[in-house]
């Protein structure tokens, strides 16, 4: 829908000062705007209608359908699918009636990886999407998820990529596609056009507006401590956090939240630099910032007061808030000429959006005409985004380790079909789980549609055949005896219970023993597996001969030095989502191939960190005590792509001005392959210590058995050249292998 400029015009200068602070505001919690009347039927709570009246309107409303531990929403109590468009009408009809200016609420929706809703569909998160290095996968995947959204009637998409996993100690390290900068921009840019379509084609018309979080730099916090100061200067910040930003503006997202750590003191919801002169002015962006939640109030110790602080967000470049009373304090300001400014700036901004999905009134109407969801369309759009789910989890699963001992994954797989051989155990506090794969950010799922590689495995095997041992003491002495393998199920969890304690922005605040071990406020100080799963391994191979597949579902880097040297097999399978444990048993069962490749590096030890592939200075032989700190390195893969070759590599500067175009002939076995080639540069001759490689570019393909293909790889010179002077030498390695580097001179002044 266009936005007619003068329409907007007009209603700016209709509104009173409050009326127009009222629609930056996202202060009421969309769960306590609906209630439930002595039929069941939804209806409009008195808690919507105060904050209408408040402000003679609605800006935005978060988290109508959202349902999770820290809501308190489940089945029993929350908006199930078939009632989204009951309540979508409720709201939005309540806020018409009463508001002043028959303009609808713009309704926002958590979707880190899928929609957080009940019924919603649950993609792998973040980092296990970063696994698949497949941009064009998770853009088809997201908008499946954007269909839902829209269908059900929902606006913005509040979508987790920005973030970079830089520490893992971080708990949020889950929400990152990983550790560099070049494939979480590729990421963002493909939920970006996912669910906004090519030039925003899809908004209000079968998309939703992706509002990109978070700006910027989280991931760098001291520590891993979220929310805290990330120490890095200005080089750093525009080398490997603000790539992921600059892609997203490229791509035409309509919104990005404010963080809340501060870099170098300056908080992220304050920072005019960071919000105006960066986003605004150098990319180009035309549309909304909103503050995290409670990022604003938070800035009180800083200005010095709450209305200080909502002023100090406002002037910075925040444009709608998020559960916080700062905002609601501006009308504090009336008489303050640089906050009424900033306040219709703002308002434009919140009411071109809000145009875009037809939410204002049409010229002569009193009242914006909104169309109410679709029951048909909400159905098709989560069927569909369960395949791409599907999809996805199969693509996450990655091959750390093959044939440690004198069994290798074929050899199990051979002995697992042979239905005379002796049982297999499923071992470990994961075996019968499936909340460890969902991650954070996670609507509950039916009973009926959850599984867990236990319940996979008997389905495809038989219950005589498969016998559980979430402790080693479950299984008689005997049965370890007679195992022809054992599948240990290891790692962490996001999973929130609804008796857990959380801060008042939803973080975990109390986590018992034996609860969640990942996920936003679970920042660790030991990210070895959690509840000595080390020991419980260790009792495993002492009491069988039998050969290990250890299966890592984990949502940070976690040490697993002890797992690959105990298991004949070890898979990483990140948190995959509802599918999950279906494609681990694909891959033991229906020997599926595993195309993923780990997106961060896995440390060997608990103290050596961080390390990242692309730091400048290498770890190794630093430590006495840890003389090679890596245990499995950045973009490392053992599945699919491990049988292709490589010939024929060479690099050209000449017949492509502006990049280096770098060429290699690939070819598959008998087998086929699908999967990522990395191209991994390291450039000397310069003003700055190099790093040791960066990912320049990456191409995902699809070979057919025998199948030969030539690949290239086009790398902008830009991306390889720093401060300096005279000629720049760049080595450039195929995904780590020494056999395969080409070496290219970049002639000339820069």
């Amino acid at each position: 829908m266009s936005i007619n400029c003068a329409a907007v015009d007009r209603l700016i200068d209709s509104m009173s000062f409050t009326q127009k602070v009222g629609q930056l505001n996202q202060r009421l919690l969309g769960w306590k705007s609906v209630e439930r009347n002595a039929a069941g039927r939804l209806v409009a709570s008195d808690e919507l209608k105060q904050e209408i009246d408040r402000w003679g309107g609605l800006g935005t409303l978060y988290g109508l359908l959202r349902a999770d531990p820290w809501s308190g929403q489940h089945w029993g109590n929350g908006i199930r699918p078939e009632e989204r468009t009951e309540a979508i009408a409720v709201v939005q009809q309540t806020v018409l009636e009463r508001g002043a200016h028959g303009i609808g609420v713009l309704l926002s929706e958590e979707a880190p990886h899928g929609h957080q809703a009940l019924g919603g569909t649950v993609l792998p998160t973040n980092l296990g999407l970063g696994a698949t290095f497949d941009p064009q996968g998770v853009q088809e995947a997201e908008a499946a998820v954007a269909a839902e959204l829209a269908a059900s009637g929902i606006h913005i998409a509040l979508v987790s990529g920005l973030d970079i996993a830089r520490d893992p100690r971080w708990g949020r390290c889950e929400e990152c596609f990983g550790e560099d900068p070049l494939m979480a921009a590729r990421m963002c840019e493909a939920i970006v056009t996912g669910m906004q379509g090519e030039h925003r084609s899809k908004v209000g018309h079968g998309g939703v507006a992706v509002v990109l979080k978070h700006l910027a730099a989280q991931g760098e916090a001291v520590g891993g401590r979220n929310g805290q100061s990330a120490v890095l200067g200005p080089h750093d910040l525009h080398e490997i956090h603000l790539p992921p930003v600059a892609a997203g503006v490229r791509a035409g997202a309509l919104g990005f939240m404010a963080a809340y750590n501060d870099i170098d003191s300056v908080p992220c919801c304050a920072n005019p630099w960071l919000l105006k002169d960066y986003l605004r002015d150098q990319l180009g962006f035309d549309g909304i910032v909103m503050a995290d939640g409670l990022a604003v109030d938070r800035l009180e110790d800083m200005a010095g007061s709450i209305p200080a602080a909502g002023r100090a967000a406002l002037l910075a470049g925040v444009d709608v808030s998020l559960w916080d009373e700062g905002f609601t304090r501006l009308e504090e300001y009336a008489d303050d000429e640089q906050v009424v400014a900033a306040v219709d700036t703002a308002l434009r901004r919140v009411l071109e959006l809000k145009a875009m999905f037809g939410l204002l009134p049409e010229d002569g109407a009193d009242t914006a005409v909104i169309a109410m969801p679709s029951a048909d369309a909400i159905a098709q759009a989560t069927a569909d985004g369960r395949e791409q789910a599907k999809r996805m989890a199969r693509e996450a699963i990655t091959l750390i380790n093959d044939g440690q001992s004198a069994a290798t994954l074929d050899d199990i797989r051979s002995v697992i079909a042979d239905a005379q051989a002796g049982p297999v155990i499923v071992a470990g506090p994961f075996a019968d789980d499936f909340g460890c794969f969902l991650g954070d950010y996670t609507a509950p799922l039916p009973a009926d549609e959850q599984s867990s590689v236990y319940r996979q495995l008997v389905a495809r095997l038989g219950e005589d055949r498969v016998l559980l041992a979430a402790k080693p003491s479950d299984a008689p002495a005997d049965q370890w005896a007679r195992a022809s393998t054992v599948v240990f199920v290891c790692g962490s969890t996001s999973e929130r219970s609804y008796d857990s304690e959380f801060d008042d922005n939803g973080a975990a605040k109390a986590v018992t023993e034996y609860g969640a071990t990942c996920g936003e406020g679970v920042d660790l100080s030991d990210i070895r597996l959690p509840w000595r799963q080390d020991d419980m391994l260790g009792e495993v191979a002492a009491l069988t001969t039998a050969p290990i597949v250890s299966v890592a579902v984990c949502g940070r880097a976690h040490v697993l030095t002890d797992v690959l040297e105990r298991s004949a097999v070890t898979i990483w399978a990140g948190y995959a989502g509802q599918y999950g444990p279906q494609a681990v048993a694909d891959v033991l069962v229906d020997g599926a191939d595993m195309s993923g490749r780990l997106p961060v590096t896995l440390p060997a030890y608990p103290a050596a960190i961080p390390v990242r592939y692309n730091d400048r200075q290498s770890a190794a032989h630093v430590y006495k005590d840890a003389a090679e700190p890596i245990l499995r390195g950045f973009g490392y893969g053992a599945g699919s792509l491990a049988a292709v070759t490589f010939s024929e590599m060479h690099a050209d500067t000449q017949s492509h001005p502006g990049e280096v175009l770098v060429q290699v002939t690939a070819h598959a076995d008998d087998h086929g392959a699908a999967g990522a080639v990395n191209l991994f540069a390291h450039v000397s001759g310069g003003r700055r210590i190099p790093r040791l490689a960066m990912l320049v570019d990456s191409v995902y393909m699809d070979l057919n058995a025998g199948e030969r293909r030539d690949i290239a790889f086009h790398v902008p010179c830009d991306r390889l050249r720093d401060v300096g002077d005279g000629q720049v030498q760049v080595t450039c390695t195929l995904d780590g292998d020494s056999t395969h580097t080409v070496t290219a001179t970049l002639p000339g002044e820069y």
